[in-house]
This record gives C-alpha cells, sequence and structure tokens, in this order.
C-alpha cells in the first residue's frame, strides 16, 4: 500500500452547529446593561459552567460600581462625622473595589484576550482564549 503524503489528507473545516446553541439567560437582578453585555458574552464566547458564576460576579462589580459611583455624584466624595469633621465616603472604597473585582473577573474569564491566530507555527498563549471562532 503507497504511503499518504500530507496533501492527500483533506483540511479540517469548521462548520456552525444545524441547531441554534442554548445560551444561558442573563440573571434577572443585573442591571438591563449588565444583562445586554451577558448576552454579547454569551455569544461571542464559548464558556463553562463554572465560568458562569465568574461573569455573573463580573457583573455584579460593574452593577455595584455604577451604584457607587452615582451615590458618590450625588452626595459627594466626604462625609461628615459625628464631631463635625469629614472623613471619605463609603462608597468611594466600594467603587474602587468593584472596578478592581470587575477587571480581574474580565481577566480571569480571557475575556480580554485576542483569538487565538489560525497560523500553522502559533503556538498557544499562556491564557486560551473562550473566544468563540
Amino acid at each position: 500500500m503507497p504511503r499518504r503524503s500530507a496533501n492527500d489528507v483533506p483540511p479540517v473545516q469548521l462548520v456552525r452547529p444545524s441547531v441554534p446553541l442554548e445560551l444561558p439567560e442573563a440573571p434577572a437582578h443585573l442591571s438591563p446593561q449588565m444583562q445586554r453585555w451577558w448576552g454579547e458574552v454569551m455569544e461571542a464566547y464559548a464558556l463553562d459552567p463554572h465560568h458562569l458564576h465568574l461573569l455573573e460576579c463580573a457583573c455584579d462589580a460593574w452593577d455595584r460600581m455604577t451604584t457607587a459611583r452615582t451615590t458618590l455624584r450625588e452626595e459627594g466624595l466626604t462625609v461628615a462625622t459625628k464631631d463635625g469633621s469629614k472623613k471619605r465616603h463609603p462608597c468611594a472604597d466600594i467603587e474602587r473595589d468593584s472596578r478592581i473585582a470587575f477587571s480581574r473577573m474580565v481577566r480571569e474569564l480571557d475575556l480580554d484576550a485576542e483569538a487565538p491566530s489560525e497560523r500553522p507555527a502559533w503556538r498557544p498563549p499562556a491564557l486560551r482564549s473562550n473566544r468563540r471562532r
């Protein structure tokens, strides 16, 4: 039997599934903005079930950050204490911590990475992308 060369093997072709994917709905407690973002992320990325918890944490952190930011805009960056002096508003810390949490969740989910290159000599990065192809 003759040996087959690499040219004899047909290339692998990726095809879209004929049945639409059942994507999980956004949690009801999220803001409309975060529910839209949830849908966009679910369409663009292939997430495992444990990633959905991280995505929900990211959405919660964003909503908490925007709520704290709104409170700071309305009440100012400082609050009066019992003795009449001023101190930093607690929402300033909440906003900062929520912003950090959001950015960490996005990084943990690998949502900010580019899709893998299709070059044959390409090597995978340390973190693989979850982006749907």
